[in-house]
């Protein structure tokens, strides 16, 4: 269903753009004509697209539309800057349609700042194209012919065939497999030939410590918690009668990590041992352990790479019960075997198995499935293949059986290039994990009802429509100010918040930053490197003086070498691992602690924020409370 706007300013904005507004102080654009031709493909291999519409979205009317608050939900009129704004004006704005070689022309276009942007004529094709993302003055338009190449679409019949056949014709792309989306699940001792963990000499950090022999004490349950209900030790707490479980993790005979979970309140309640089959994470911050029971993986402890058992908050410690009541029953004081409905099957894997499929059996466990692959981790639905058990190339290209058999020219028509897609369907690709909404099964897989996750270069607002049953996390999952992210993968959840995300220049896409094939050297896989601010000044070419900028806008006295962009714009306010350890001291002796989770808002949070002034500081929103920031403005006294 399209989302219809009526009355809107949006409407009244465009009304002034086309008929002429100048004001005093403002570059002032000339009328033009141009003219341009649309395409798919790349420079060697493509095909002229006829009967698109190419429609020109005046700059000002989206600029319009970031000064409204957004409204996060399915329909919603200004979450997508440029369908939101077709929809509310496509009787206004001026289009021209392409002829059978994929040629357009405007006759008269009024001077200003326009979105080029594309509507393709059948779904062969995808909206948006090359030029979408950034606004061009008229002077701009008329330069010179304008080439717009535009993004394929998976036909419907396509399947997947894994990223071992896309790595064989896109050998340039291998390096995809040093990538975290690419070593989130590995089994254990045998990492799969699409994996390299060469950036990351400390991925299995923890797994070390498991393999070599660890013991857990799982004590002081606590029912209010969330996932670590339990206080978890390597040495037996001095109160026996707090203990409810021990779990000894040992590597056993026939090489495999296992671990033995006894009941420490009940001698007689035999023992039960667990086979370990992979790690999931360890590159960044933490590292979780899934456990095969049954059927299914279930993830037990976390690891934090940055913990420290001299820190006293229980989340900040090197190992953290992860789910540990899955294998306890505090009112039987028995153990158990974890619930089938939570199994990472059904809870989890939607966002990390390439081409997620779901399906319950007669014993009632539901079977997780995923892209059939030679190379792949392991085999996890029992059909004797192995499976893509990471985000592969299809993930964010879909399906690729039907390009894979194509002719050469007709290859770009069969596959999406998110690079040409307008910025609100490439982000929506990212933020369908990297946000916390719920889907068909209530939990936090954005599955829709037939267990599928969405296909790349679907709209928001069907993603919103047909995948989610909630929009987004939970008030809980945000600071007081109900903008900043408290929960971590919520960056997506961030941004759409965000100036980048709607304004009359530049709509950002999450790989204008990130390159997802792993080409940077940042294990971010952020394309420059963060602790710089070449990360952003590489667009904001006019704040590179940074010494100017803090003094212009912050009265800052830190030495600008010492700080970066981020450091301000990219408040760590959510918390995935330990975080970053101690930072300021507050008047109660107590510690404001650096988080290592960034938010993608990028504003600068005030110390007036409601999530921060007269917040304790365990319970206070993270702002930059570092020993350098408070130096000079984020001193605590005064809180």
């Amino acid at each position: 269903m399209k989302k219809t706007i009526t009355g809107s300013l949006l409407a009244l904005a465009s009304v002034f753009l086309i008929y002429g507004c100048t004001q005093t102080g403002v570059k002032s654009y000339p009328n033009t004509s141009f003219k341009g031709v649309v395409e798919d493909g790349s420079k060697e291999t493509f095909l002229k697209v006829a009967d698109a519409t190419v429609w020109l979205i005046p700059a000002k009317d989206i600029a319009a539309m970031g000064k409204t608050p957004i409204e996060v939900k399915a329909d919603s009129p200004n979450d997508e800057p440029l369908e939101d704004s077709l929809a509310a004006n496509r009787g206004r704005y001026l289009n021209a349609r392409t002829n059978a070689k994929g040629e357009f022309s405007f006759a008269d276009v009024p001077g200003g700042k326009y979105f080029v942007y594309v509507e393709p004529a059948t779904s062969k094709y995808l909206p948006g194209g090359s030029k979408s993302r950034k606004a061009l003055g008229t002077d701009e338009l008329g330069a010179a012919p304008m080439l717009i190449k535009i993004s394929g679409n998976v036909p419907p019949n396509a399947t997947y065939i894994g990223s071992t056949a896309c790595i064989e014709c896109h050998e340039d792309q291998k390096h995809f497999t040093k990538t975290l989306h690419r070593l989130g699940m590995t089994v254990i001792g045998k990492p799969s030939k699409l994996q390299d963990h060469s950036r990351f000499p400390e991925f299995n950090k923890g797994l070390d410590k498991l393999m070599a022999g660890t013991k857990f004490w799982f004590y002081g349950f606590d029912p209010k918690r969330g996932f670590d209900k339990y206080l978890i030790a390597t040495k037996a707490p001095a109160d026996a009668s707090s203990i409810s479980f021990t779990a000894t993790f040992f590597k056993d005979a026939d090489g495999k990590l296992k671990f033995r979970a006894e009941n420490a309140r009940d001698p007689k309640d035999p023992a039960r041992v667990y086979t370990v089959d992979m790690t999931y994470g360890g590159g960044l911050y933490k590292q979780r352990y899934l456990v095969r029971v049954g059927a299914n993986l279930f993830p037990f402890v976390q690891f934090n790479q940055n913990g420290d058992d001299s820190f006293a908050d229980r989340t900040r410690k090197p190992w953290r019960d992860y789910h540990a009541d899955w294998f306890f029953n505090e009112q039987t004081k028995k153990l158990i075997d974890p619930p089938q409905g939570k199994s990472f099957d059904k809870e989890c894997a939607s966002c990390h198995y390439a081409g997620y499929t779901l399906v319950k059996n007669a014993k009632g466990d539901y079977i997780a499935g995923s892209a059939n692959d030679r190379n792949g981790e392991m085999d996890i639905d029992g059909d004797g293949k192995p499976n893509e058990l990471n985000l592969g190339c299809e993930t964010c290209h879909g399906p690729g059986s039907v390009h894979d058999k194509a002719k050469e020219i007709d290859m770009p028509a069969t596959i999406v290039s998110p690079n040409k897609l307008s910025a609100e369907r490439a982000d929506v690709l990212c933020g369908q994990c990297h946000s916390r909404p719920q889907g068909n099964l209530n939990n936090d897989q954005p599955v829709n009802k037939d267990n599928k996750m969405m296909l790349p270069g679907t709209s928001r607002n069907k993603f919103l429509k047909e995948y989610t049953t909630r929009a987004d996390g939970a008030n809980t999952d945000f600071w007081a100010d109900g903008l900043h992210s408290k929960g971590h993968h919520q960056p997506y959840s961030d941004l759409i918040k965000a100036k980048k995300y709607r304004n009359g220049t530049q709509l950002v896409a999450c790989f204008d930053c990130h390159d997802p094939h792993g080409n940077g050297k940042s294990l971010h896989q952020l394309k420059r490197d963060p602790k710089t601010s070449e990360v952003c000044t590489s667009c904001h070419e006019n704040r590179k003086d940074i010494k100017e900028h803090l003094a212009d806008k912050s009265k800052c006295k830190v030495d600008p070498a010492k700080i970066a962009c981020s450091d301000c714009h990219n408040a760590k306010t959510a918390q995935t691992g330990a975080g970053f350890g101690k930072g300021m001291i507050g008047k109660d002796g107590k510690n404001y602690w650096v988080n290592d989770i960034s938010s993608h808002v990028y504003d600068v949070p005030r110390k007036d924020n409601k999530g921060v002034k007269g917040v304790a500081p365990g319970a206070a929103m993270p702002i930059p409370y570092t020993n350098s920031c408070g130096a000079a403005c984020h001193d605590t006294k005064n809180l």
